[in-house]
């Protein structure tokens, strides 16, 4: 289901979606890259879910499909909450 070498497909979209929330692109695709237990996690209509923190130490929500290839196209990153941060805190102990 994930691969840590995967390729990533950017366009104008998902590049907007990610600014939109005050997102780098590669920080989205650093917390892809490095999800640990229990993330990624599927939801519906193929897509996966991940939360952990990005390079700048932000935590963040990424949303993204795989593509038949394998790439993964993000279609969704934003911060998390202080709610979120928390259950992320306790779920690695």
């Amino acid at each position: 289901m994930y691969n840590k070498f995967v390729d990533f497909r950017w366009n104008d979209w998902n590049l907007a979606k990610c600014e939109k929330h005050g997102v780098a692109p590669a920080d989205a695709q650093y917390v892809v890259e490095r999800a640990k237990s229990p993330f990624p996690r599927r939801i519906d209509q193929g897509k996966l879910l991940v939360w952990g923190p990005g390079t700048s130490g932000q935590y963040l929500q990424v949303i993204y499909l795989l593509d038949p290839g394998g790439t993964s196209f993000i279609i969704h990153a934003m911060p998390l909450n202080d709610r979120q941060i928390g259950q992320l805190r306790r779920r690695q102990r």
